[in-house]
């Protein structure tokens, strides 16, 4: 079955710096577009970032931009999530998951299949 598994999270202190990584599997991840989605607490689900099944295409929310970037490594079936310049507002549980994303207006929740369990990420000193 479709399944994703993310890693990569923990605490960092403002202006540090993580990676997450969303392991795919049951499917083939070359055909399909992925999308980085978090949830801070109290908060609803938010896109971050989505990248084409190519990875010629990615788009970012305008609160990431210029601090994260998105990629893609079809052979490994993974997807990944460089984060800098991290600040205390970024703090939420992020998942990756399956979805659009030919317009950043397509990276919406509703849109999306499947997801992974997310893994927590907390920006503090």
């Amino acid at each position: 079955q479709v399944q994703f598994v993310e890693s990569g999270g923990g605490l960092v202190q403002p202006g540090g710096s993580l990676r997450l990584s969303c392991a795919a599997s049951g499917f083939t991840l070359d055909y399909y577009a992925i999308g980085w989605f978090r949830q801070a607490p109290g908060k609803e689900r938010e896109g971050v970032s989505c990248i084409s099944s190519s990875g010629g295409r990615t788009y970012y929310a305008d609160s990431v931009k210029g601090r994260f970037t998105i990629s893609r490594d079809n052979v490994k079936k993974s997807v990944y999530l460089e984060m800098n310049s991290l600040k205390p507002e970024d703090t939420a549980v992020y998942y990756c998951a399956r979805g659009p994303c030919s317009t950043r207006q397509a990276m919406t929740v509703g849109t999306y299949d499947y997801w992974g369990q997310g893994t927590q990420v907390t920006v503090s000193s």
